[in-house]
């Protein structure tokens, strides 16, 4: 192999090498590693399941730090095997060994990058699984298609993070599309990596509704909360809340619900308003109201908090809730650009498959 290419290699060897490390202290791998100890020690105690939310918290948190180390780990042994298909290709002076140490080193640092990323998440709610709600603006049929365009594009990404997605209400559009819809996102840091998208989504295209084909401006609304598993963290009053019933709507035949199973719930308090019909049952879709009802105040609290960290930090650190974050551009041109960040692309295609890694990473990094 010749003297360049492999001083090249070992020249990206030693720049990963040294992020993985500014990565391990970062996240206080030591730590983590007597936590992990601890929690450990904790489950294999006597009576630990006696407690079923304890135990269940217990496990939560020792899967997520495990995660961490196991992935710390992972990045290590990587770049110990690269090293050692370099030292091999150099020994045997064999330039076939090239392609498959460049797909190694590309590998290695997407999983770094995205290690990198879990230290940006610091925050009190970063860990806890989601709710998110997209909600059509004006528009109409234009609008409620953006809506279920995004929707799409919000799963895609879940699944390329790994996450579990769950549908809670769906309220479809008049004619196509969707008018609102709410669903669970579970994995280790959903909110952390999900907050970021919080805000009014733009979209320019040429209309497929409208038949002399003009260009239409559209737009949707995404919250993201983050679900409190300690009830006691975020408790709610029964006095506070008015609770209503109602027969939940669907498409026909045996999918139509025949009794008030649907249930909206209101936080007098704060007037925020919550609603569930894709359970079965009403106790059912009570619990899960309860559940979005404490997301949306925990939403409440940290939109408190932000704001008080925008007045300290200065006005480049602050997020308007509800302002316009980003524009979808389709014609006559294609290109996505977060108006906080200043991030852009040009592969729309791309973005409305799930890839959202960019933006996500450039509104962190900017937080910090």
């Amino acid at each position: 192999m010749p003297m360049i290419e492999m001083e090249g290699f070992k020249q990206q060897l030693s720049e990963v090498r040294a992020l993985i490390a500014e990565c391990g202290k970062s996240l206080d791998i030591e730590h983590l590693k007597e936590q992990l100890i601890e929690y450990q020690e904790d489950m294999a105690s006597n009576g630990f399941w006696d407690d079923m939310e304890h135990a269940q918290k217990v496990n939560r948190k020792a899967h997520s730090v495990e995660s961490k180390l196991t992935h710390f780990k992972s990045l290590n042994d990587r770049a110990d095997d690269i090293e050692v298909m370099m030292e091999l290709a150099d020994a045997e002076d064999d330039r076939s060994m090239v392609p498959e140490i460049e797909s190694e080193f590309a590998k290695l640092k997407e999983e770094l990058q995205q290690l990198r990323l879990t230290t940006l998440l610091r925050d009190q709610y970063d860990t806890c699984d989601c709710i998110l709600a997209l909600h059509a603006g004006a528009g109409g049929t234009e609008a409620q298609d953006w809506t279920q365009m995004l929707y799409r594009m919000y799963t895609r990404f879940c699944e390329r993070m790994g996450f579990e997605v769950k549908e809670l209400d769906l309220l479809e559009g008049d004619e196509a599309g969707v008018k609102s819809v709410t669903f669970q996102v579970s994995g280790d840091y959903a909110y952390g990596f999900l907050k970021a998208e919080r805000g009014v989504h733009r979209l320019v295209r040429i209309s497929p509704f409208d038949a002399n084909a003009r260009r239409h401006t559209s737009f949707a609304s995404l919250d993201v909360a983050p679900i409190i598993e300690d009830e006691g963290a975020m408790e709610i009053r029964t006095e506070d809340l008015r609770i209503d019933t109602y027969r939940a709507s669907g498409k026909g035949g045996q999918h139509v619900n025949r009794t008030d199973s649907a249930v909206r719930m209101t936080h007098l308090p704060t007037g925020i308003v919550v609603q569930c019909q894709n359970e079965r049952s009403q106790i059912q879709n009570r619990e899960t109201c309860l559940m979005m009802l404490r997301a949306k105040l925990a939403e409440l609290h940290e939109k408190e908090r932000q704001e008080q960290m925008s007045d300290v930090k200065g006005e480049m650190k602050k997020i308007e809730w509800g302002s316009q974050i980003r524009s979808y551009v389709f014609q006559p041109y294609t290109l996505v650009k977060d108006h906080r960040t200043g991030y852009e692309v040009g592969d729309i295609a791309s973005v409305m498959d799930g890839d959202l890694e960019g933006f996500v990473t450039a509104y962190l990094q900017m937080m910090q």
